[in-house]
Parts: structure tokens; sequence; C-alpha cells
């Protein structure tokens, strides 16, 4: 391949995930089905820089697909997002990959970002956007406490028991905890995560907040390398993923 790098956003609500999946709707099924359009009816391949399980969201998914080198961006982007309709998927950029590229390995960094709503009236414009719970949420606490996560760890804890990662060592770079409002904001960076790794940081962390664990549990947990001694998984409309970061940006300019 190297073909076309592409931007996505997309609502995660109505799908199975991003991959195709046996039964459901995925978003790389609407997508590869939409980019079959353009390659008269064959199937077409795409690379994922990240994976996201369903209900998960998209700000700035990165995409590498095998398509014909004689469209222009412009033609990409907007024939994409016209096959797409009506799912809530957007290609917001189209550029061709550099040689030698992918969209996945080729990636250094991955950001996401976790949003509680913390109020006891539930959730009429962010439903299916935030976690709701309906207690009041220690920012402070919970900012604490998830600095004990960053660095290099084995982090079997915070991992799903399906995950076929080879290893459980990951390097949390960031995992940042604000309050703006009624909202408790949750930013974690790393160059890769394990299933579930995001979401059951989070599950845990709301424990610190509600004041059912102090931040010497999350440390515990850590160290039990065990996922029953963690805290649940957060569910999943919370979840955004908000970046992928390459060494130089597979985009160029997008041309309107």
């Amino acid at each position: 391949m190297p073909g076309w790098a592409l931007l996505l956003e997309y609502d995660g609500s109505p799908f199975v995930g991003w991959q195709r999946q046996a039964t459901g709707l995925s978003v790389q099924s609407v997508l590869e089905a939409a980019a079959a359009r353009l390659n008269g009816g064959r199937p077409v391949a795409s690379v994922v820089a990240g994976r996201t399980d369903a209900g998960v969201h998209a700000e700035a998914q990165v995409v590498q697909i095998a398509l014909p080198d004689t469209f222009s961006a412009a033609t990409v982007r907007d024939a994409l997002n016209y096959h797409m309709k009506p799912h809530p998927v957007a290609v917001l950029a189209a550029s061709p990959a550099p040689p030698d590229w992918s969209a996945r390995f080729s990636a250094i960094r991955r950001s996401y970002r976790y949003r509680i709503l913390d109020r006891r009236a539930r959730p009429a414009l962010l439903a299916g956007r935030v976690w709701h719970a309906r207690v009041r949420l220690d920012a402070a606490a919970m900012h604490a406490a998830a600095q004990l996560l960053l660095g290099r760890h084995d982090f079997t804890s915070f991992r799903a028991a399906a995950c076929q990662a080879t290893s459980p060592l990951r390097t949390l770079d960031r995992l940042d905890v604000r309050r703006e409002g009624d909202i408790v904001e949750i930013v974690a960076e790393a160059r890769s995560f394990l299933h579930h790794q995001v979401r059951n940081m989070v599950g845990s962390l709301e424990l610190v907040g509600s004041g059912r664990w102090r931040a010497e549990d999350i440390a515990r947990a850590l160290a039990a390398r065990d996922r029953a001694a963690a805290g649940p998984t957060a569910p999943a409309a919370g979840l955004c993923l908000t970046g992928i970061g390459y060494p130089s940006d597979p985009f160029s300019p997008d041309p309107g």
C-alpha cells in the first residue's frame, strides 16, 4: 500500500467498533464500502492507527487506504464523505501517504480524552458522549492518583482479559485530570495502549474521585498485576480518540 492517508472523525454510538465484525455495522466496513465505489466496485483494504471499541468516538483517527493515485486529495475526501452518508463518519482531510509510511506502525503517540459528567441531572445534550456520575467527584484527588501511573509499568491490572498484546508493558506519558464546570476530563497519552487500558484506568480513578479509594489504592492495584485488583471498566461513551502523532505530519494542507 502506500495509498492515501485519511483523517477521520466519527460518532461511535451506532457502530460495533472500528474493526469489521461478522455481525453489526463497523466504521471500517462503512469506509471500505465507500472506497470501493471509487475503485470500480473492487474491494479496498484499510489500516487504522488505533482500533476503537463499540461506542467509542474519534475526533482525529488516521487511516491508510489503498485507492488509486489518480484522484486529487479533495476528490478523495469529498467522494468518500458523499458515499458514507448517512452514517456519522467524515473524512476531514486526505493526502497521498508518504513512502514507507504506515498509519499504525509509524505512529509515535496516541491521545485519548475521557469525560465524566458529575451532576444529579442526567445528560440531554451530552447523552452518549459522557459517563454520568451522580456524585460530585474530587478531580484534584483523581489527578494526584493518576500521576502514580505515569512511566513504564506492567499494566496487567488495567488491561482487558481478552487483550491480545504480547506484553503488558506500556509507557504512559500523560494522564491528566481536570474539572470544567460539571465535566471531569481525563487526558491520556502514550505511544500505544492495551485493550481497555484507558477505560480501566478511568474506572479506578472514579473510585478515588468518589472517595471510595485513596491514591494508594491505585498504586496497590498497579503493583498487583491482576485485573481483579483494579476498578471497573468505564463506559465506552465517555471515550474519544483525539489524536495520532507521527514523526512528521502525513497530511498536506487541505485543498479546500
